[in-house]
């Protein structure tokens, strides 16, 4: 068992990145991931929900911009919208208003640089 602590040090960054949560592999669910490690069940994944996976990569974008996205300018806020649009985060259900609630912006100028970038 103690050679897999080192795996799961490794995947915990990517875990917490996405909102998910480890958990012990035998309290995984059918919707829950197992990874293996040498040919063992080393640690369960339990993904987060879409809309929860948007807020994390909210969180995550203002933390690496130092502030908060409602404070960035106007390009860069499409900028950000790009770079979910190509995450998929207006497939998500009330993606477009939760992006421009944290842009600090209407719907509609989130749906003006989604067809920005289209006609661009």
């Amino acid at each position: 068992m103690s050679g897999q602590e080192p795996f799961i040090a490794a995947v915990k960054p990517l875990v917490d990145a996405i909102g998910g949560e480890l958990l012990p592999p035998d309290e995984a669910g059918p919707d829950d991931v197992v990874l293996a490690w040498d040919g063992v069940d080393a640690v369960g994944v339990r993904l987060p929900q879409l809309a929860d996976s948007l807020d994390h990569i909210l969180a995550a974008m203002e933390r690496r911009r130092g502030m908060p996205l409602a404070d960035l300018d106007r390009r860069a806020k499409q900028e950000v919208v790009r770079v979910l649009e190509a995450r998929g985060a207006f497939a998500v259900r009330h993606g477009v208003e939760t992006v421009a609630s944290a842009l600090g912006v209407s719907r509609f100028t989130v749906y003006n640089y989604l067809n920005r970038e289209k006609e661009g």
